[in-house]
């Protein structure tokens, strides 16, 4: 047999090319014999029947989370990190993964934390530190990258956590792969998935993005652990975004926002900074209110028309969906007869951010909206909604929580859909709209 080195897919003859992930490379393997069923060697084996445990008689309140003492982190982790967990943080290349696992370390006060570096010395683990200015008394560094030995370690010494930098670096001596291959990565996560598990002890494990976005290695390896995090940054800006994609104990959808500055991540505490500006308001600008997991963001939604120099319009955007774009195109034209049919739009979601909120859909109208009719709309109206096929502006989740955050932030009119509101929640800024007729109108006064 004939086995691919990246990916361990086999073949009965030998090929140049792997068909199943593009490697070059394959190495010839000795066939395994499988054991005919009924055989001896097959009926020596015995099963164990498992004990069952009452799920009544546990007691769940006794799951004390581990504080990393970094609000913005223990926020995306619903309240800490669960013990026993295995947490997956993702990145593109020197995005800031080891310095945000370096903080979380440094921050632990209860007893040690066992960081395994593939990557770095201990030397350059310690120099990193020193320049981000955090202790090391309670880190204890390890460069051993053979699975085995790490595993072993860890049951000698019993660390409060475990941060393993990166999965793609260690290897077990069990697997014939190289270092790396997609087989290495599931056999090590797979060992450390079990020692995490009955040993009650919190491990992160740091993987690599590639070229086409994804996590290096199989995407299985999202299924096997308990937390996915995956920590993003927009071009050419310091600013970046912790976010939860999978998350056994708490919401999905947090995110925490970070600025990297020389001395490391530092926490934003307060992201309307970043994605809004109240003051530079023009023609084409509107404030929207999002809300990503428990968290009500505002931010500032852009949009420039120019007239087309071709025969078929440009759409651009950035921060929001070009497929909802056309849609919203296609109502502005059809119920209220906008011609944009002869103009290029171009949508900017400011930050970096990209929600997946509809929410934000009433703002890209509006600002398409403001743009098409030379009209400025005032910078103290704040807008959220969604909209139907038909023109129909829909309400949209957590309205209380948004439009309290709204008024915190000093907005004077609120534009939101007509709905079934508390009576407390209920004011002269608010303005209900029920289509995007209604909504032309009350932007025009």
């Amino acid at each position: 047999m004939f086995e691919c080195t990246k990916c361990g897919y086999q073949y009965k003859k030998w090929q140049g090319r792997c068909n199943e992930c593009g490697n070059w490379e394959l190495s010839e393997v000795e066939e395994v014999s499988k054991i005919p069923t009924g055989s001896k060697k097959g009926t020596d084996i015995k099963s164990k029947v498992s004990d069952l445990i009452d799920l009544s008689t546990v007691n769940s309140s006794s799951l004390k989370r581990i504080k990393t003492n970094i609000n913005e982190v223990d926020l995306v982790f619903g309240g800490g990190i669960v013990p026993g967990s295995l947490i997956l943080l993702a990145g593109q290349p020197g995005i800031g993964k080891s310095t945000l696992v370096m903080q979380i370390a440094s921050k632990i006060n209860e007893d040690f934390v066992l960081y395994v570096s593939g990557e770095e010395t201990k030397e350059q683990i310690k120099g990193r530190l020193d320049r981000l200015d955090c202790k090391s008394d309670n880190i204890k560094f390890s460069g051993d990258i053979v699975v085995e030995n790490i595993i072993a370690t860890i049951e000698k010494n019993l660390p409060k956590l475990v941060i393993i930098d990166s999965i793609q670096t260690i290897y077990s001596n069990e697997i014939d792969n190289s270092l790396g291959s997609t087989n290495q990565i599931k056999a090590c996560t797979s060992k450390i998935l079990e020692v995490s598990k009955r040993l009650n002890i919190s491990i992160i494990i740091i993987g690599h993005i590639t070229k086409d976005g994804g996590i290096g290695g199989p995407k299985m390896l999202e299924h096997m652990v308990d937390v996915v995090l995956y920590f993003e940054a927009q071009k050419y800006k310091n600013f970046r975004i912790l976010r939860s994609i999978k998350n056994r104990f708490g919401n999905t959808n947090e995110v925490g926002i970070f600025s990297m500055e020389e001395t490391g991540l530092s926490e934003v505490l307060n992201p309307m900074e970043i994605f809004m500006d109240k003051e530079n308001q023009e023609k084409g600008n509107i404030v929207t209110c999002i809300q990503e997991g428990t968290r009500p963001f505002l931010i500032e939604v852009q949009a420039l028309i120019s007239k087309t120099a071709f025969g078929y319009p440009k759409r651009t955007t950035s921060g929001f969906s070009m497929n909802r774009l056309e849609v919203i195109i296609a109502v502005l034209t059809k119920k209220i007869g906008l011609e944009l049919f002869n103009f290029d739009i171009y949508i900017n979601v400011v930050g970096g951010v990209n929600p997946k909120d509809t929410g934000i859909d009433l703002a890209v109208c509006s600002a398409i909206m403001s743009a098409y009719l030379n009209k400025e709309i005032a910078s103290n109206i704040c807008i959220f909604g969604e909209i139907g096929l038909s023109g129909e502006i829909r309400s949209v989740p957590s309205m209380e929580s948004r439009i309290k955050e709204i008024n915190k932030m000093g907005f004077s009119k609120i534009i939101i859909p007509k709905t079934k509101l508390n009576k407390n929640e209920k004011n002269d800024k608010i303005i209900e709209v029920n289509n995007i007729k209604e909504l032309l109108e009350v932007l025009r006064d």
